[in-house]
């Protein structure tokens, strides 16, 4: 599983993107963006990216741990839809 951890926004998004790129290029398909600390729309913008890159290999990523306000920013944007988001479950 490929962790993101710290800031995702608009000045590292770039970084960010690249790291992530790398990641699915060696076969990471499971993203855990529970330790973001801090996020701006530059995070949707960099799952998207990723997710792309991961279709055109014919992968699907799975996102896991998204912070609320990340969660909130995909479903303003409407798109809950794209993202395969996995809901820890609770006992």
């Amino acid at each position: 599983m490929y962790k993101v951890t710290g800031e995702l926004c608009h000045d590292n998004a770039p970084a960010v993107v690249a790291a992530g790129l790398s990641a699915i290029a060696s076969g990471q398909l499971a993203f855990d963006l529970s330790e973001l600390s801090k996020i701006d729309s530059s995070a949707v913008a960099v799952m998207i990216e990723w997710q792309r890159h991961a279709l055109q290999r014919g992968a699907q990523l799975q996102f896991q741990g998204l912070p609320g306000s990340l969660l909130s920013l995909i479903s303003l944007y409407g798109l809950s839809e794209q993202f395969q988001v996995a809901v820890p479950e609770r006992h």
